[in-house]
């Protein structure tokens, strides 16, 4: 029975350049890059020439902006935690948007104990933030704003450049997680307007536990962490050569093949959505239908839980998601859904399609083919 993966939302197999790449600096270039001899400096080129390929890639003016992380979420963290910490004598309020990441949502509750006040921003029901609603939520108080580049639940595209703009005579920070966008969609920091933007390896094809974190020159954050020094003195911690390695590598073959390979992810989701909508019905499509990842199809099935679809899929080693990997196992509506105005029910009833740079138009046919069969004995039961 062949597996059929199409949960890339939540994370991706390594690519093999990537894991090529990496290989020598686990036993043979295994220096500190910290110590000042021959082989910690190789390991310390290999990081500067990541850091350089990451840079590239989302446009940043130097690579001195890039700052490695442990993931995407202590990216988000350091930015909004740190970044609002360093501004408290300015102003105690933070904008964001109900519809963000844990990784951020669970940053601005956290501030919250430590007296800052946070607004909430609603969505649309395609999950759309209104550049309006921002600017109406400013306040002389503001110091830190984060709006996620794309929903990494039902794929909408937020507008960032937009808000950007809003901001660009002012001294509030802009923030976007971006770690569903970086490799699907090009990526400028100067275009999008952003001091700070949080990037994560595994879903670009590159090794788990690594991620970064752009700060535009000039910005100042306050660290999480305090130790030897390293990142200047932004993220001390002794470097991880080979995940950093293969980060790079991932990052720039991603950006390299960006415009080829999002053209064929969008061909083969809306091939996946038309034959969806037209053959099984009774099915809703979840956030906008054109301004939304190449790559990303979430629906809501009528009659039949989100959960219980995954599970029979499974069964086919047929592999999706029920909304995002990091609330796995929280049986609970999703909160996107919800700001989006589904009710608990329908929020049960959806299902996350995410496809990737190993997706074939076969892999498509053979998924609708069983999900046809587990929707049609699922929905047996309730009648």
């Amino acid at each position: 029975m062949k597996t059929i993966y199409l949960d890339y939302g939540a994370t991706s197999p390594i690519r093999e350049e990537a894991l090529h790449a990496m290989m020598p600096y686990f036993q043979l270039e295994y220096g500190n890059p910290g110590s000042i001899h021959d082989l910690g400096q190789r390991s310390s080129d290999a990081i500067q020439r990541a850091r350089v390929q990451i840079a590239k890639a989302i446009g940043a003016t130097s690579s001195r902006e890039i700052i490695f992380t442990s993931s995407g979420t202590e990216a988000n963290n350091l930015a909004i935690i740190g970044g609002a910490r360093k501004r408290k004598h300015l102003g105690n309020h933070i904008i964001t948007s109900s519809i963000e990441h844990p990784a951020v949502l669970e940053a601005c509750r956290y501030l919250e104990q430590e007296g800052f006040r946070v607004t909430y921003l609603p969505v649309n029901s395609y999950g759309k933030v209104q550049v309006k609603d921002v600017a109406n939520a400013i306040t002389e108080k503001t110091i830190l704003i984060t709006i996620m580049s794309a929903n990494n639940e039902v794929g909408t595209i937020q507008p960032i450049a937009e808000i950007g703009q809003l901001l660009q005579d002012s001294s509030i920070l802009f923030h976007t997680d971006a770690v569903q966008y970086i490799g699907k969609i090009p990526c400028s920091v100067e275009n999008l307007g952003v001091d700070l933007l949080s990037i994560g390896s595994h879903k670009l094809y590159g090794p788990k536990g690594i991620g970064a974190l752009y700060i535009r020159k000039g910005v100042r954050i306050e660290p999480l962490f305090h130790g030897g020094g390293q990142e200047r003195d932004i993220r001390p911690s002794t470097l991880n050569t080979p995940a950093i390695v293969g980060f790079g590598v991932a990052t720039e073959l991603a950006v390299k093949e960006i415009q080829q390979e999002s053209e064929r992810l969008t061909t083969l989701r809306e091939y996946a959505w038309s034959r969806i909508h037209q053959e099984i019905g009774d099915v809703d499509l979840n956030g906008h239908p054109t301004e939304r990842l190449p790559n990303n199809i979430n629906l809501s099935f009528q009659r039949v839980e989100g959960q219980a679809i995954l599970l029979e899929l499974n069964r086919q080693q047929i592999y999706v998601s029920s909304g995002s990997a990091c609330s796995a196992g929280k049986h609970r509506p999703s909160h996107v859904l919800r700001a989006m105005g589904r009710s608990d029910d329908v929020a049960h009833q959806s299902m996350r399609i995410t496809l990737g740079k190993d997706t074939t138009k076969e892999d498509i046919d053979i998924m609708i083919h069983h999900l046809s069969q587990v929707l049609t004995y699922l929905r047996s039961l309730f009648i």
